[in-house]
């Protein structure tokens, strides 16, 4: 039975927004994670060229499609060995984070954990399919309850990326549960500070992680931000075969079916690697200017060794640094929202401008002086 949900948390922004419109310059909008550059040519050009669309497409992905994942996978992610019943292209990433539990059968007695500093999506498909969320990082504690296991690395919030050990020891741990564990990737093309400066962020389906088996082991990404396709919806899973063939049953009966066109442009995306690099330099020289100005102005800079994200605090209420950058013209994410352990913390996104973070650091000097 479903659970009741909670209020949208965005909604409690409002105020906050409404005052840092109000700023002579207007606002900065560091809250969420939305690209604003522009989505690549070869992207568009790809769907233009799809639209003549006049059957169903295929909720298991075209052919072609099915390639472009399997060959991305072997190319940037260091897997190997994927088959087309390996992958599966999904309707973003958010709608099979919030519907797995339920289209794995998941409900009341099961618990469904999640990092302790988590996207929320995480909790309320527990509280769709009627399961219990627990937030915890350490393996040891997870209870024999447990039926399906959720990994973010890099995370969101706080950027912080799980080493081949720390992916074989949750992934040991899984194996003893006998649960699903699903690492959530979605930002591995966006390293940032050593060793992931220079080596690959490591995926859980690695052959150093699953040692050749992948009974229970899935990974998903999107082509939100590495591709700016966020308004694209284009996903992907990765890994078993039985779940991912429980999931195909269920999307095909409920129609869960990505459009042709929009496939078409996934493997434009997936193919080109170039626009990848471009993007990434636009995201680590916003980052070179966010930080600093956030360490001068007071804020510690957590984690954030990889991701679309600053997770900063400042020793104070979450919400009082809120309002502080309120006034300041600046909108962040609170830590609140990400979970009750970092009440301290706030998001800072690097999906601005150019213009709007150099806005940001100059206004967040401006308020020391």
């Amino acid at each position: 039975m479903l659970k009741p949900l909670p209020d949208y948390p965005w909604d409690q922004m409002v105020p906050y927004a409404t005052q840092a419109r109000q700023h002579q310059d207007g606002i900065v909008d560091l809250s969420i994670g939305s690209p604003v550059d522009v989505t690549p040519d070869v992207v568009q050009q790809a769907l233009r060229a799809a639209t003549d669309a006049h059957a169903y497409p295929q909720t298991v992905g075209t052919p072609a499609l099915q390639q472009a994942i399997i060959a991305w996978y072997a190319r940037r992610r260091g897997v190997s060995g994927l088959q087309p019943k390996n992958v599966l292209p999904t309707i973003g990433s958010k709608e099979l984070v919030a519907l797995m539990p339920f289209m794995l059968g998941l409900g009341e007695g099961d618990t469904i954990v999640h990092p302790r500093a988590a996207y929320p999506t995480y909790a309320i498909g527990a509280a769709i399919a009627g399961a219990a969320s627990l937030a915890c990082d350490d393996p040891a504690e997870w209870p024999e309850s447990t039926r399906l296991i959720w990994l973010n690395s890099p995370g969101n919030p706080d950027g912080r990326v799980l080493s081949v050990d720390e992916l074989r020891a949750a992934v040991a741990r899984a194996r003893e549960l006998d649960a699903v564990i699903v690492s959530d990737e979605c930002y591995a093309e966006l390293g940032w500070d050593a060793p992931w400066d220079a080596e690959p962020i490591p995926s859980i389906l690695d052959p150093r992680v699953i040692e050749g088996d992948r009974r229970n082991i899935v990974a998903i990404y999107s082509l939100s931000k590495q591709s700016n396709m966020a308004g694209y919806r284009a996903a992907f899973a990765a890994g078993c075969s039985g779940v991912l063939g429980r999931l195909l049953t269920v999307r095909k009966h409920a129609g869960l079916m990505l459009p042709a066109p929009l496939q078409a442009a996934m493997i434009a995306a997936l193919e080109d690697d170039a626009h990848v690099a471009v993007q990434k330099e636009r995201y680590r020289a916003r980052r070179a200017v966010l930080r600093p100005a956030l360490e001068q102005a007071g804020f510690r800079i957590d984690r954030s060794e990889a991701g679309l994200y600053l997770w900063a605090t400042e020793g104070r209420p979450a919400w009082a640094s809120i309002e502080r950058l309120a006034a300041l013209g600046i909108l962040a994410g609170p830590g609140p929202f990400y979970g009750t352990v970092y009440p301290e913390h706030v998001r800072f996104s690097l999906t601005a401008t150019d213009e709007r973070i150099g806005a940001a650091a100059a206004r967040l000097r401006s308020g020391l002086e």
